[in-house]
């Protein structure tokens, strides 16, 4: 027995464990390539993932009596859909309050750990358009905003057509060149357009986040000012354990008011404006109510995120929060605090931001 039937029982005999195995290397490969180099060349090999794949899934049909391209070409399908659907996890966990954005990360993640599932049916090609599909939409909807530095909704939409021209074109592709005509045809086109009605309703219910922004760090001050090229924020001294616990306790005397610092990251040449809408839980009617609406413009191109705070003057106690969106609504992120009024301003540290 030479090398190459050697690698194909191997391959052969442990396909199980390779295939959940390549699909674990392709997040592991995202995670340190998103936080080693800069976003545009992430985006390149990402794009050559989504050619990859589809190269390899033409392969698996085209030379499916060939034992190689029976053996390799399923584990290359699996390490790109892995490494396209984690980059698409990484980026929507990142740019969006998991509040709101939760239900598309838990689609993203439902289709990266349906290993077993995926196993034994990654052979049939509706099952394979189908997430190929997703992690091409997933994509586009990524990279069109950051190419053609806008957040319209235009630009959305723009992607989700040209998701849909290129599956069906890739379609056509892989039947001319494997002689596949898929049984579920049908079943196939149904899902897709299921797909994209479905990640459309996402998008215009705010679910989906407003990628490429992202916010790196938010809270709320006694202070902020804005000292040379920094800001001098005067924050309430807080313990280990505080500091672990979500949201803040704010003590402020009456009539003092209150900032929010907001930092937010977007790509260079891109010019958007960001809102900081002010909330108040009201105990009786049991819900937050919109009090006011601060937008500020951004420049991207910083790493640490374009930096801007807002502030109330006029502030009672009780339950707030902060939530920090798009001037459409998309939320990137939420300050929650609570306030109380105190008879003495508390101590205070000087940060700088």
């Amino acid at each position: 027995m030479n090398v190459k039937e050697q690698i194909g029982v191997f391959v052969q005999n442990h396909e199980r464990i390779l295939l959940p195995a390549m699909l674990i290397f392709g997040l592991v490969v995202d995670f340190v390539t998103f936080r080693s180099i800069q976003i545009q060349t992430a985006f390149l090999l990402l794009g050559i993932h989504v050619v990859v794949a589809g190269v390899a899934i033409i392969v698996l049909h085209r030379y499916k009596t060939a034992k190689r391209a029976l053996f390799v070409a399923p584990l290359v399908v699996q390490f790109t859909f892995g490494a396209l659907l984690s980059a698409a996890f990484i980026f929507y966990w990142f740019s969006g309050s998991l509040s709101v954005s939760w239900p598309l990360i838990c689609l993203i993640a439902v289709l990266m750990t349906s290993n077993d599932v995926f196993r034994k049916h990654y052979l049939r090609p509706s099952v394979q358009i189908s997430v190929y599909y997703f992690a091409v939409f997933s994509y586009f909807s990524v990279v069109f905003p950051f190419v053609l530095n806008s957040l319209e909704v235009w630009v959305f939409l723009f992607a989700g057509v040209s998701s849909l021209l290129f599956i069906f074109t890739y379609m056509g592709i892989l039947s001319s060149l494997t002689l596949l005509v898929p049984v579920h045809t049908y079943r196939v086109f149904a899902v897709i357009m299921t797909m994209f009605i479905v990640m459309n309703g996402l998008y215009f219910s705010n679910t989906i986040p407003p990628i490429p922004l992202s916010i790196r760090e938010a809270g709320a001050y006694h202070q902020v000012e804005h000292v040379n090229e920094s800001y001098l924020v005067l924050s309430e001294k807080e313990s280990f354990i505080d500091r672990m616990l979500p949201g803040q306790t704010i003590h402020l005397r009456a009539g003092d008011p209150l900032y929010v610092f907001s930092s937010v990251f977007a790509p260079g040449k891109l010019n958007t404006r960001i809102v900081h809408n002010w909330q108040y839980y009201d105990e009786d009617a049991r819900k937050w109510i919109d009090k006011n609406r601060f937008a500020f413009s951004i420049i991207g191109g910083r790493k640490e995120g374009y930096r801007g705070y807002s502030l109330k003057s006029a502030v009672q106690p009780g339950k707030w929060r902060v939530r920090v969106e798009t001037e459409r609504g998309q939320v990137l992120g939420r300050i929650k605090f609570d306030i109380e009024f105190v008879g003495e301003m508390v101590d205070v540290v000087e940060l700088m931001k």
